[in-house]
């Protein structure tokens, strides 16, 4: 991984902590939600503050995510929210964690001055050992306070001030004022800058989680459907109607589709279909060149097309159907018929502009691990997994590439593959409670349901 992290490409964009202060409000708070501290005097943290440098020290990566359910979280700054998410076991929980921080920044800016806040994301349920569980996850709860209890405080000083204001005879209560000066020393006065962080709760609709292998729950669907990396059979007893692994390509096509999910990337608008199509198919000579020994470094485009050349016998039929694609496209050949059985199905698509474009590219790049771009964008858990798997050559290649290519117009290369950027979807809140109770493929491969 040495190639990554030098390159940006991994443990990027982490926000460094070295002032002695930042360090001891750290372990401050470390201390209260792990009962560990750490000895390091600087270190790296991501918008949930955990570090890597710090989970290496303590032998834990999950020290602040124990069991992968309820993922706590340190703010030492408000800059966190930049930062991405390691050791992601959701795929909604950077974006709960970023709405967080910008609904409460003014606030959080002021607490995270004197002290660090801490908190947990909390699920409905507190384990997920078996994959039943993770259907019983409906809605994320944040709740967080400075480890001094400063938000606490607050409040009880707000109460404290509306009952003196209330009652009659609360000036000759010398209880009740002693114990508002003495909140008052600890938060300041609240009723000049109040103290208070927004309880929000968010629902937890369609994500992908981690566990057992990688499994895409879609419930806010039309059709819903869970589909796992894994066997779907290991995963036992489901509390739904259908459930397919990667081995179900018709199915998924077939979902993909009945809920209008994804469209062709030569049917798309804003995107250069042809460049696209052709840099899957690098992607692949790629894949096979490394596999066959050979060298890569500074690898052209030039250089793409006569390994095609050398290797054109060894080449899989991804590249193939591509290639068909690719020369109708260009205007040169006649549509290809491309259904959910070919391997270069999934690579032809990609999500429309809806709530869930990024769980979706996010199922795509899974179903289609030789476009290492896409993989990297959108599904870096398993990029960084499928990495550590390949030649060095392959390797090099990937990472220079990145850099190059990606790292220089991150935005750019998004529209490109992609459409339009808009902001990140983030999770939908969940409503009130009493509004809760006042409501009381693609060509050829599918045939769409009327």
């Amino acid at each position: 991984m040495k190639r990554l992290i030098e390159r940006g490409l991994m443990f990027g964009n982490l926000i460094r902590i070295s002032s002695p202060a930042l360090v001891e409000r750290y372990n401050r708070a470390l201390k209260q939600l792990t009962g560990k501290k750490t000895r390091l005097k600087s270190f790296h943290v991501d918008i949930s503050g955990y570090s890597p440098e710090v989970g290496d020290s303590l032998g834990d990566h999950l020290y602040l995510n124990e069991g992968g359910c309820n993922r706590q979280f340190i703010l030492l700054t408000t800059e966190q929210k930049t930062a991405p998410l390691l050791n992601a076991q959701f795929s909604t929980s950077r974006g709960i964690l970023r709405q967080f921080i910008e609904e409460n920044e003014a606030q959080l800016f002021a607490l995270t001055a004197k002290d660090a806040v801490s908190g947990e994301l909390l699920n409905s349920v507190y384990s997920v050992e078996e994959p039943a569980r993770l259907f019983d996850i409906r809605q994320v709860t944040i709740e967080a306070d400075t480890t001094k209890a400063h938000v606490k405080s607050a409040e009880e000083l707000a109460d404290k001030i509306d009952r003196f204001k209330r009652e009659e005879d609360a000036w000759w209560d010398d209880v009740l004022i002693a114990e508002m000066i003495g909140l008052a020393k600890k938060t300041g006065d609240v009723t000049r800058a109040p103290l208070k962080l927004k309880k929000m709760t968010f629902r937890q609709d369609n994500f992908w989680t981690k566990h057992f292998g990688g499994v895409y729950v879609f419930r806010d669907v039309g059709h819903p459907a869970t589909i796992c990396a894994g066997d779907k059979g290991a995963l036992g007893k489901l509390p739904f109607k259908y459930v397919f692994d990667f081995k179900d390509r018709n199915e998924i096509a077939t979902f993909l589709d009945l809920n209008d999910l994804v469209e062709p990337i030569v049917k798309a608008r804003g995107v250069d279909a042809a460049a696209i199509l052709q840099q899957k198919m690098d992607f692949i000579v790629i894949d096979v060149a490394a596999e066959k020994g050979e060298n890569l470094d500074h690898a052209t485009r030039r250089d793409i097309r006569a390994l095609t050349r050398r290797y054109a016998a060894d080449l899989p039929e991804e590249f193939h159907g591509l290639a068909a694609l690719l020369r109708w496209a260009q205007g040169g050949g006649k549509w290809p018929r491309i259904t959910s059985d070919h391997p270069a199905y999934f690579y032809t698509l990609r999500a429309k502009q809806h709530k869930d474009k990024d769980l979706v590219n996010m199922l795509l790049a899974a179903l289609t691990p030789k476009d290492i771009r896409q993989l990297f964008i959108c599904h870096k858990e398993r990029f960084y997994h499928s990495y550590a798997g390949w030649p060095d050559a392959k390797k090099t290649f990937v990472a220079d590439f990145l850099e190059q290519e990606y790292q220089v117009d991150k935005a750019g290369a998004r529209k490109a593959l992609f459409g339009d950027e808009e902001p990140m979807q983030e999770p939908e809140p969940a409503p009130e409670p009493e509004e809760l109770i006042e409501l009381v493929g693609p060509w050829g491969a599918v045939r769409r349901r009327k």
